[in-house]
C-alpha cells in the first residue's frame, strides 16, 4: 500500500511598504542602472556630424516606447500571467509549455527553446556586472580627467570584492538593497525633472511620431540605433524571474508608480540637457548633476550597480540550480546561506566562472561603450525565447482564441525580432561574446541531457526488473543480515546495479531494504514529497519528489518515514551507491567529442553523497562500467 505526504504552498504575502521596497531593490536593480549608458550609447552612432534635434527626440521616443511595449505591455500585462505554481523565469515557462506541447517533437522543440533561453541568461549574467560597474565608475572621469587610468583598477576591485563575499550570502546586504535603490530612483527622477523644467520642449518625444520619423529617415540604419536602444530594457526579464519571490501584483505596482516614471524623467532630462548642450554627450547622465553632487552620485551609482550585479549573480545561482534539478546540468555544489530561506544559495563553481568571465570582459573591452556592443544579443535572444513559449502557453494553457494570440504575438515578434536583428549586426564589434557564451552553455546542457538519456536507457536494458527479483527472492535462500540498506536508484522499476553487485560478492541482503528514487518535477515546489510502498517483508520503495526550486536532503526525508510505519535508525543505515565508469559502446550513439564532454562533466560533477547530503562515513560505493 502506498502512503503519500502533501506539502502546502506558501501563502501570499500581504502588500506592505517593506515588500514594495524589497521589489524595488531586487527586481529593478538592473533596469534601473540603464540610464548610465543607454541614451549615450544610442546617440553615439549618429554624433559624427553633429546631433540634430529630431535625432535626439527620435531616440528618446524609441526608448520611451520600448519601455512601454517591452516592459509594460509584454512583461507586466502578459508574461506575468504565465506563472508556474507562482514561479516565473524562462525555465519555469519552459516547464509550463512542455505540459501543453503536443507530441514528442513538440516537447523537444520547447525544451530546446528553454535551454537556449537559459544559456543566453548566463551570457547576460557575465556582461551585466561588467558594464554596470564600469559605467558607474566612469563618472570619475567627468569629475576630473586625472581619474581616467583609475577606472579599470577601481572597477576590478569593486567586482572582485563583490564576488569574494558571495559565500556569506545576501541576507545582510539585502536589507539595504531597498533603501539604496529607492534613493537611486529618487535621484534619477529629480535630476531629470530639473532639466525638463529648463527645456520642456523635450516632452514632444512622448509622441511615437518622432520614433517613426527617426526610423523612416534612417531606414535600415535605424537598426543600429535599436541595438543600443534595447539597453534601456535590459533587466526586463527580472520582472518575470523574480515573480516567485514577491508575486506579480507588487512587481506591477512598483513598475507603474515608481520605476517607469523615474526612468522616463531621467531619460528625458538627459535629452533636455543634450538639446541645450550637444557637448554633454560626453556623459549626459553625470552632467545632469551639479558639480558638487557628482562625486556622491558616482558613489550612489556604484552602489546601485553592485545591487544590480548582485541580483544577476543570485539569478545565475537560481537558474543553475534549476538546470541541475531539471537534468540540464550535472550536480553542482549548492551551499545554503540561510537557515530559513531556501532560495538563498551560493554556488562556488558558478561564482568562479562568473568572476573569471567578468574580469576578462573588463580587461578586454576597457570601457562601457565597447561593452554595450556585446550586451544586447543575450537579452534580445531571451526576449524571443520568452515570446515563443508565451504564445504556446496563452493558446493551450489559458485557452486564448487563436486570433487573440496572433494579434498579441505578431507585434511582439516584430519588436523582439527587430531588436535581435539589430544586435546581430553588432557581432563583429563584440556581439560574438554572448553568442559564444550562450552557444557553449547550450552545447553543455544538450550534451548532458542526451548523455543521461542514453545512460538510463542502458541501465534499463542491462538491469533486472524489480518484480522478477521480488518474485524469486523467497526461493533464493538469500541470507538476511541485521541493519538497513538504502539503495539509491534512478529507475524505480528496476533492481539497482549496486544491489546485484552486493549479492554477487557478499551473498547477503539486509533485513530492511529501502529503494530510494529521487524524482525532479517541473514545478517549483513538489506538492507531494514522499510516497512509500511496501514491496515485500522488510523491503520498501521510497519515492522522493522535489521541485526545481528545492534541494534534496535524503537522510532528513528517511528519518520522517516513521510516520508511515517504517522504522529508520540513521546509525544502522548503510547507503549503497553505484559509481558509473563510462566507456564507448561498440556502436556509439553520440559523437566522440560529445562522449568526451559528457564523461568530463560526469567526472567533475558533485559527488552524490554531498548533493543528497548523505553522511560520507555510511556510504558504500560499487563501481559499474556503462557503455553508451
Amino acid at each position: 500500500m502506498a502512503v503519500t505526504q502533501t506539502s502546502s504552498s506558501p501563502a501570499n504575502r500581504p502588500l506592505t511598504p517593506a515588500l514594495l521596497l524589497g521589489v524595488l531593490g531586487v527586481v529593478y536593480g538592473d533596469i534601473g542602472t540603464s540610464p548610465l549608458y543607454a541614451l549615450r550609447a544610442s546617440l553615439l552612432h549618429f554624433s559624427a556630424d553633429g546631433l540634430e534635434e529630431w535625432e535626439i527626440l527620435g531616440i528618446l521616443s524609441l526608448i520611451f516606447w520600448s519601455l512601454i511595449l517591452v516592459v509594460t505591455v509584454k512583461y507586466v500585462l502578459l508574461v506575468l500571467r504565465a506563472d508556474n505554481k507562482g514561479e516565473g523565469g524562462i525555465l519555469a515557462l519552459t516547464a509550463l509549455a512542455q505540459r501543453v506541447a503536443r507530441g514528442e517533437r513538440g516537447r523537444l522543440v520547447v525544451m530546446l527553446i528553454g535551454i537556449a533561453g537559459a544559456a543566453l541568461f548566463f551570457g547576460d549574467g557575465i556582461i551585466t556586472p561588467a558594464i554596470s560597474v564600469l559605467s558607474a565608475v566612469e563618472g570619475l572621469k567627468v569629475i576630473s580627467p586625472a581619474f581616467d587610468r583609475a577606472v579599470i583598477p577601481i572597477s576590478l576591485g569593486v567586482l572582485l570584492a563583490l564576488f569574494l563575499v558571495q559565500y556569506k550570502g545576501t541576507h545582510s546586504i539585502g536589507k539595504v538593497f531597498g533603501p539604496i535603490t529607492a534613493l537611486w530612483f529618487g535621484s534619477l527622477a529629480i535630476l531629470g525633472l530639473v532639466e525638463i523644467v529648463v527645456q520642456p520642449h523635450v516632452l514632444l518625444a512622448l509622441s511615437p511620431h518622432y520614433a517613426i520619423q527617426f526610423c523612416v529617415n534612417y531606414h535600415l540604419a535605424a537598426f543600429i540605433a535599436l541595438g543600443s536602444v534595447v539597453l534601456a530594457v535590459t533587466g526586463a526579464e527580472a520582472l518575470y524571474a523574480d515573480m516567485g519571490h514577491f508575486g506579480a501584483r507588487p512587481i506591477r505596482l512598483v513598475w507603474l508608480w515608481a520605476v517607469l516614471p523615474a526612468l522616463t524623467l531621467n531619460y528625458f532630462g538627459q535629452g533636455a540637457l543634450l538639446l541645450t548642450d550637444r557637448a554633454a554627450l560626453e556623459n549626459p547622465f553625470y552632467l545632469l548633476a551639479p558639480a558638487w553632487f557628482r562625486l556622491p552620485l558616482v558613489v550612489l551609482a556604484t552602489c546601485a550597480t553592485i545591487i544590480a550585479s548582485q541580483a544577476m549573480i543570485s539569478g545565475a545561482y537560481s537558474i543553475a540550480r534549476q538546470c541541475v534539478q531539471l537534468g540540464f546540468l550535472p550536480r553542482l555544489v549548492v551551499c545554503h546561506t540561510s537557515e530559513t530561506e531556501e532560495g538563498q544559495i551560493y554556488m562556488p563553481q558558478i561564482n568562479l566562472a562568473l568572476l573569471v568571465g567578468v574580469i576578462i570582459l573588463v580587461v578586454s573591452f576597457h570601457d562601457s561603450d565597447s561593452l554595450a556592443a556585446a550586451y544586447g544579443l543575450a537579452v534580445t535572444g531571451t526576449f524571443l525565447c520568452t515570446t515563443s513559449l508565451l504564445g504556446l502557453v496563452l493558446r493551450r494553457q489559458f485557452n486564448w482564441p487563436l486570433p487573440a494570440v496572433v494579434a498579441v504575438l505578431i507585434p511582439l515578434f516584430i519588436l523582439d525580432g527587430g531588436f535581435f536583428i539589430s544586435n546581430v549586426l553588432k557581432v563583429p564589434d563584440g556581439g560574438w561574446v554572448p553568442l559564444l557564451l550562450g552557444a557553449g552553455m547550450f552545447i553543455l546542457m544538450l550534451t548532458w541531457r542526451r548523455g543521461r538519456e542514453l545512460l538510463f536507457a542502458r541501465f534499463r536494458q542491462d538491469s533486472l526488473p524489480l518484480k522478477s527479483f521480488l518474485a524469486r527472492l523467497p526461493q533464493s535462500r538469500t541470507i538476511r543480515v541485521p541493519g538497513i540498506a538504502v539503495f539509491m536508484t534512478g529507475q524505480a522499476d528496476y533492481v539497482p546495479a549496486a544491489l546485484l553487485h552486493n549479492l554477487k560478492h557478499n551473498k547477503v541482503l539486509h533485513e530492511r531494504v529501502l529503494f530510494v528514487t529521487v524524482e525532479n518535477l517541473d514545478v517549483p515546489q513538489a506538492p507531494q514529497r514522499r510516497e512509500v510502498t511496501e514491496l515485500a517483508p522488510g523491503i520498501h520503495r521510497v519515492m522522493l519528489r522535489y521541485g526545481f526550486q528545492e534541494s534534496p536532503n535524503i537522510p532528513r526525508e528517511l528519518e520522517a518515514l516513521h510516520e508511515y510505519g517504517v522504522a529508520f535508525e540513521p546509525m544502522q543505515a548503510s547507503y549503497f551507491l553505484g559509481r558509473e565508469t563510462l566507456v564507448a559502446a561498440a556502436v556509439p550513439k553520440m559523437a566522440a567529442w560529445r562522449q568526451w564532454l559528457f564523461s568530463l562533466m560526469s567526472r567533475n560533477s558533485m559527488p552524490a553523497t554531498e548533493f543528497f547530503r548523505i553522511p560520507s562515513d555510511r556510504v558504500v560505493e560499487l563501481g559499474v562500467r556503462v557503455a553508451i
